[in-house]
């Protein structure tokens, strides 16, 4: 399990891998501070110089959008919320050691995934990101205290018996166990051999001996699904074992018993079912390692993601009174009972939505602030609500906040059921769940005239090889393989080969539609004719075949349903304030913005900051 996005996203990814982001670094090299620019804001006394801002500021994608309107202050304090997270990190992990052998270690591995392993091609690099060797050794020093002091906090994470059994029973359904069987097949590659051994199967033929006579798969074990090497005695599998169309017949056989002649994926398949495992609730004490190793990592993310909001929280953070370019808006947006919800929070989870910049950079970022941010301000409501119904619980819920929440939702709907007549209902509801969907495998050729087009598709119809009449025409042949509407295909081909009844000419196997006009670029047009064949239309599953799969749906949805209604209430009963709305409005300028912002109503230190000293106990390097 991995920590939450929001944290890896506060933390640039030090948590993921601190080098792997190539020739973007977390920090900026410190140079003279003469050079450095004014200070703009200081974080614990440390400054942070306007220079350094702007070389963070080019390599934050955000930026390269040029933001306006509403959208800057925005972006602003997502900016400045970052740079202050981490410099705060960078303080506390200030006294962690690194040897100068780890950081030649990682020097080495930089410069070896950049390929610049010659002196030569390595001061280019360093010239194009601005450092120095020294400079890049102690930015990489500083990243290797952090994840050590990440590291740290995780190790000394301790997982109570009692947390790892409510966690289980919190996620019982992930360490059930599945149907099973143990079987023979036996697999062939035309029909009728098939049908011939069927028929003998039928016959009472041993089908152990039929399939070391005939299976292309597993003849030497008799067919036996799951042997161990050099035996022939079938071990349990699951669906995964069998393609799906396979799965489905195979599964269906609770008693037992032997499938018809199944044809998918060009083989033809006869599986006997020798004796069916049904799945279900394990013990604790049987997957209790499992349990044990999950809880812990969760346990693990959420104390990482406290040290990362303590770190922050305990920051003091001071602003000069000077103007300064940059804009810290971070009034509170909402509030649940004693708790507020501040707009850099809500930043933090909008922007860490790829969809974003996306829309920004359509030109759609006035919409996307008025989607996301009452969106996000409303999730943070209800995971605030959540957790504080875990915390009253008195029951020990362990993870990240996001967690806890999900969790939280999962203990109050425990003791959920569904009816038979739900599971009915649910099934026939949602079709599209239990469908096999229509396949069909496709071919198109394109041609830059009809002429060519119409004569490619007379000569394959009167039965010319299908290659070389394309290459000899001057056809580009594209095989799409199998399948399945909605799998990207392009709208002419699926409307061709799924949306209509077309009538095919045929040549050969395949069927040959009409000669179809593509518009290209530049106004010049393309003609194709699609291929067809091996056409199956979607098929509904039994509902005996997918009962046990209908009814953990059929729950899962009852559960979602009831915890909505549950967080209606709670929302009803805290007296929930939000006010992101009006926020977002006073952030609206009024007027053409100028260059330059006030800064934030905070004073600067009345002394100058004094220097970084340096950590005690830091040892030679």
């Amino acid at each position: 399990m991995k920590i939450s996005k929001r944290a890896i996203t506060i933390i640039f990814g030090i948590l993921a891998a601190a080098f792997a982001i190539g020739t973007i670094f977390l920090f900026t090299p410190q140079g003279n501070p003469q050079q450095e620019g004014r200070p703009i804001l200081y974080v614990n006394g440390q400054p942070i110089n306007e220079l350094e801002l702007m070389r963070k500021a080019q390599t934050n994608p955000l930026f390269t959008l040029n933001p306006t309107g509403v959208l800057r202050p925005l972006i602003d304090t997502y900016f400045l919320e970052q740079v202050i997270t981490l410099e705060a990190l960078r303080q506390d992990a200030a006294r962690i050691r690194v040897s100068s052998s780890e950081v030649k270690q990682q020097v080495d591995q930089l410069r070896e995934r950049l390929g610049v392993t010659d002196r030569e091609g390595y001061d280019r690099f360093l010239q194009s990101i601005g450092y120095t060797d020294s400079q890049l050794r102690d930015e990489i020093r500083t990243q290797l205290r952090i994840q050590k002091r990440i590291d740290e906090l995780r190790k000394k994470v301790k997982l109570t018996d009692e947390e790892a059994r409510f966690y289980y029973e919190l996620h019982k359904g992930e360490y059930a166990a599945e149907d099973r069987v143990k079987a023979r097949q036996i697999v062939l590659d035309d029909q009728a051999t098939a049908d011939q051994v069927y028929k003998q199967l039928i016959g009472g033929a041993d089908f152990a001996e039929l399939a070391r006579q005939y299976s292309k798969v597993g003849a030497e074990q008799g067919g036996a699904v799951g042997a161990e090497p050099g035996s022939s005695e079938p071990g349990p599998v699951t669906r995964l074992v069998f393609p799906t169309p396979v799965a489905d017949a195979v599964f269906q056989l609770k008693s037992g018993g032997m499938t018809e002649v199944i044809e998918t994926g060009g083989r033809y398949y006869i599986v006997k079912v020798e004796e069916f495992l049904p799945g279900g609730d394990v013990p604790y004490e049987e997957v209790a390692d499992r349990v044990k190793s999950d809880a812990l990592s969760v346990k693990q993310n959420g104390a990482v993601e406290n040290y990362i909001r303590e770190v922050r929280d305990r920051a003091v953070v001071k602003f000069t009174e000077e103007q300064i370019p940059y804009e810290y808006k971070n009034p509170d947006v909402a509030k649940v009972g004693d708790k507020t919800i501040k707009l850099a929070d809500v930043i933090q989870v909008v922007f860490s939505d790829q969809q974003v910049p996306q829309l920004i950079q359509q030109g759609l970022g006035e919409l996307a602030v008025s989607f996301f941010f009452p969106a996000a301000t409303d999730q943070l409501i209800t995971e605030e609500l959540l957790l504080q119904q875990a915390e009253a619980s008195g029951e020990p819920f362990i993870g990240t906040r996001a967690q806890k929440a999900q969790d939280v939702q999962l203990w109050k709907t425990k003791d959920v059921t569904v009816t038979p007549d739900e599971v009915r209902a649910y099934y026939e509801e949602n079709p599209a769940r239990f469908s096999i969907p229509a396949s069909a495998t496709v071919k198109t050729v394109s041609f830059k005239d009809k002429e060519t087009a119409d004569k490619f598709r007379e000569k394959l119809i009167a039965g010319d090889p299908l290659e070389e009449l394309a290459k000899g025409l001057g056809g580009q042949v594209s095989d799409l393989g199998t399948v399945n509407p909605g799998s990207g295909l392009p709208p002419v081909v699926e409307q061709l080969v799924f949306a209509t009844d077309a009538d095919y000419a045929r040549a050969g196997d395949w069927g040959v539609s009409e000669v179809v006009e593509l518009p290209g670029q530049d106004n010049q047009k393309t003609y194709m004719v699609v291929l067809v064949k091996d056409k199956k239309a979607e098929v509904k599953k039994p509902f005996e075949a997918v009962k046990a799969e209908a009814e953990q749906l059929a729950l899962a949805a009852k559960r979602a349903k009831l915890a909505a209604e549950w967080i209606d209430q709670l929302k009803q009963q805290a007296g929930v304030e939000n006010n992101i709305v009006d926020v977002l409005g006073s952030l609206a300028p009024k007027t053409e913005e100028p260059a330059t912002q006030q800064a934030p109503d905070q004073g600067a230190p009345e002394t100058p900051a004094p220097a970084e000293a340096q950590p005690a106990g830091e040892g030679a390097n």
